[in-house]
């Protein structure tokens, strides 16, 4: 079951909303819904979902193919940006449209922003430290290029 595809999306979709859930409960029960708590709050969430998926990718570019980790990692961002849109405000004592269309839309933009960096800062240091698939499958081919002995043709 754990090496089924739906498998890791729906983790990472669910440990995305906990961190979303876990931010709007500290902060409705911590601080008393304070406008700078919230602020705040939805900083340390945004930062927290980048750096989770820039772990993520950093640690499943190693291994795996990008036509393997990057549709999960897509889909296990947008399911976790859909529940933290749709299923999280009502956490907080609110609704998802009750600040307007213009915070709604805006929340998703900053998640898909912060999803998307958080992606390629880790996908680049994977390419940057020579860690990820390519440059590892690049190297295993050059030293096995240059350890096979060099082929004598006769005339």
């Amino acid at each position: 079951m754990r090496q089924q595809r739906w498998f890791r999306i729906t983790v990472l979709a669910v440990a995305l909303f906990a961190i979303n859930a876990v931010t709007r409960l500290v902060v409705r029960f911590g601080f008393d819904g304070s406008d700078t708590a919230q602020s705040r709050g939805s900083v340390v969430m945004f930062t927290l979902v980048a750096l989770v998926l820039g772990a993520l990718t950093f640690v499943w570019c190693q291994r795996r193919r990008p036509s393997d980790w990057l549709p999960d990692v897509g889909f296990g961002a947008l399911a976790g940006m859909l529940a933290t849109v749709l299923v999280g405000p009502f956490l907080s004592g609110s609704e998802p449209f009750a600040n307007g269309s213009g915070d709604f839309f805006a929340q998703i933009w900053l998640y898909a922003g912060c999803a998307i960096a958080g992606t390629l800062i880790g996908y680049w240091a994977a390419v940057t430290l020579a860690k990820d698939y390519r440059s590892r499958s690049l190297k295993a081919f050059s030293e096995r290029r240059t350890v096979k002995p060099r082929k004598i043709v006769r005339r």
